[in-house]
């Protein structure tokens, strides 16, 4: 999503520094690629493309739909049956593949049953252009209903030691359900990194983070002395921040595959590593006790963003 949304100006977006980064993503033997066609509106999805012609059969590539999208901005949730098709449909084609391998509903849409989102979804597996299915950012009751129409495979939902918020009732149903969890802002949106800046700033250069309550005031000083304390630990055991914080998600169970996003090859290579870093049990115990649930201050979203990405 960051190297045509959201994240940054739109100055600070290199359409062939992405290129660089995808190709040296397929070098190190990552086989993921997450897309959807409101990032850019459109743009990441014709990069991704670029990026894989002639690869198709070593990657797995997920997209997503649900939102309206007019005039080049988002304006609302979609999931029609009418738009699941039309999406799909335009997906593949800015895409230059002939199926996807997941495709999610990026957003429940409030005033379209889920049984009818997920049925219109169903069609496009029958049809060969889609083989799995998955959801993002709903709830337990949600994913019971929806994986009584079809199987799902996926749900994409925010999850990191700053947002454990999907452990009490989300993950244990998609563990009742057999769904992989694939944890999105890995990194708690540049917080488990070290390399953050307050809100003002963000909200100064259009960065969407300068909406966002845990990026503001009081909540950025308390959230900041959170990662600090990460940080001292990574510099103990020898690994970057990053690292430690993908290697914890990692070591929540087979079922969790994060998707952490960047626009360099040298970032890209340092979140690969962490795939390496074995956590002994009291390094595990010491995170939980830095992380436990509730400590990061601040909500996710502001209301205005909660009425395009939330539950």
């Amino acid at each position: 999503m960051g190297m045509s949304h959201a994240y940054g100006t739109a100055e600070s977006r290199d359409p062939a520094g992405a290129l660089a980064t995808l190709d040296r993503a397929i070098e190190l033997g990552i086989s993921h690629f997450d897309t959807a066609e409101v990032y850019g509106p459109y743009t990441n999805e014709e990069l991704v493309g670029r990026a894989l012609k002639g690869r198709r059969e070593r990657v797995l590539i997920a997209s997503k739909f649900g939102f309206r999208i007019e005039n080049g901005r988002s304006t609302g949730r979609d999931g029609s049956p009418a738009n699941a098709a039309r999406a799909c449909e335009a997906s593949l084609k800015r895409l230059g593949v002939e199926y996807l391998d997941l495709y999610y509903l990026h957003r429940l849409d409030p005033d379209v049953p889920i049984e009818d989102s997920v049925g219109a979804m169903a069609a496009l597996v029958q049809a060969g252009k889609v083989r799995h299915l998955g959801l993002s950012e709903v709830g337990a009751a949600t994913l019971r209903r929806a994986a009584q129409v079809h199987p799902i495979a996926a749900l994409q939902s925010e999850y990191s030691l700053f947002e454990r918020g999907i452990e009490r009732e989300i993950l244990p149903a998609c563990r009742e359900l057999g769904i992989t969890v694939v944890p999105y802002c890995p990194l708690g949106r540049g917080f488990l990194t070290g390399a953050v800046s307050r809100g003002e700033e963000y909200a100064r250069i259009g960065d969407f983070r300068g909406q966002q309550p845990r990026f503001q005031g009081e909540n950025f000083d308390r959230n900041r002395a959170l990662a600090e304390g990460l940080e001292r630990l990574a510099a103990r055991k020898g690994c970057s921040a990053a690292q430690l914080a993908l290697a914890w998600l990692l070591a929540q169970g087979q079922d969790i595959v994060p998707i952490p996003g960047t626009r360099r090859a040298v970032h890209l290579e340092e979140n690969v590593a962490a795939a390496d870093l074995a956590l002994a049990s009291c390094d595990l115990m010491t995170l939980e006790e830095m992380f436990p649930r509730g400590a990061v201050s601040g909500e996710r979203y502001s209301p205005e963003q909660l009425q395009w990405v939330g539950r």
